[in-house]
């Protein structure tokens, strides 16, 4: 809609992305069962504008689960609804921490990947896993 986009009349990147937190938490908080809050948004990638009368497709997956958290993909589509085109238009992945009662962090139930894309996210996921613990590494030791 006209009031989502900027001056380029495209969607503002602000706006997608708080769509994005909004659809990768409620996937968060049903795999878990219980509340989840946003850890970091690891990576998003603005492939191709969303103009105003595009339709947004958002689809979200769980991609990786550690002890107490788990990593939450997005892919976002955008769709000419005259022509019935789709295309990939913004991509997401983002690390939620599951919270019990006393807003502790509590074990999250863990995937068990199977079809190829599942196994396929998954090991995507462990990729960028250990790219963040290096560059943790890393920044810490550069002080």
């Amino acid at each position: 809609m006209p009031d989502h986009a900027n001056h380029y009349g495209t969607l503002f990147g602000g706006t997608l992305m708080s769509w994005i937190d909004m659809i990768a938490v409620m996937v968060a908080q049903r795999h878990c069962g219980k509340e989840a809050v946003t850890a970091s948004v690891d990576r998003l990638n603005f492939i191709a504008p969303i103009s105003v009368g595009d339709h947004v497709l958002l689809k979200a997956s769980v991609n990786y689960t550690g002890k107490t958290s788990l990593e939450v993909g997005v892919q976002v589509s955008k769709e000419n609804p005259y022509e019935g085109t789709t295309m990939r238009a913004t991509t997401a992945y983002l690390t939620f921490v599951a919270l019990n009662e006393n807003k502790v962090p509590s074990p999250v139930p863990q995937i068990k990947p199977e079809t190829e894309a599942e196994l396929r996210r998954y090991k995507n996921a462990l990729l960028r896993q250990e790219s963040n613990r290096e560059l943790l590494r890393k920044i810490r030791e550069s002080k």
